[in-house]
């Protein structure tokens, strides 16, 4: 399942993208900005759990960046970041999967989470701000793609 998942987070982060790539510009300037914030702060948060993944330090200070990179420029880290999950999901063996891993939190907390449950979150989390974008371009008078999991199945 996990390996299904992060290959669907992948395949609807390209549909949100070449959505946003086709009408971005046409979006008002403040929901286009704020689609851009929470996309940037779901790259932020992935590569936080691929950190602790790995077991290396991630250097955040917080779960976004002070600087708000382009759309493309975003886009192309948010792919390599996605086939990155999508290949790690793959090679991940059923015993790695339950293995726990202590971390703290940016905000300096301690936490532990199985392999299998960092992967779920990142899933989880990245559906729920793609779906806020979603909205966002429907308040701009703009189409959002039909980025849900049964399509991608079928």
């Amino acid at each position: 399942m996990l390996k299904t998942l992060t290959a669907y987070k992948c395949w609807a982060n390209g549909e949100l993208f070449d959505r946003l790539l086709q009408v971005h510009a046409n979006a008002p300037s403040d929901p286009a900005h704020g689609m851009l914030r929470l996309l940037n702060h779901v790259y932020v948060v992935d590569r936080i759990f691929q950190t602790h993944l790995l077991g290396q330090p991630h250097g955040y200070t917080a779960l976004n960046t002070t600087h708000t990179p382009s759309l493309p420029a975003l886009w192309q880290a948010v792919q390599q970041l996605d086939d990155w999950y999508v290949h790690y999901a793959a090679a991940l063996s059923a015993p790695a999967e339950q293995e726990r891993i202590h971390f703290t939190f940016v905000d300096g907390k301690p936490a532990c989470m199985s392999r299998a449950e960092m992967l779920m979150h990142v899933v989880n989390h990245g559906s729920y701000h793609r779906g806020a974008v979603g909205e966002l371009l429907h308040q701009s008078g703009l189409q959002a793609p039909h980025d849900v999991l049964t399509r991608f199945l079928n």
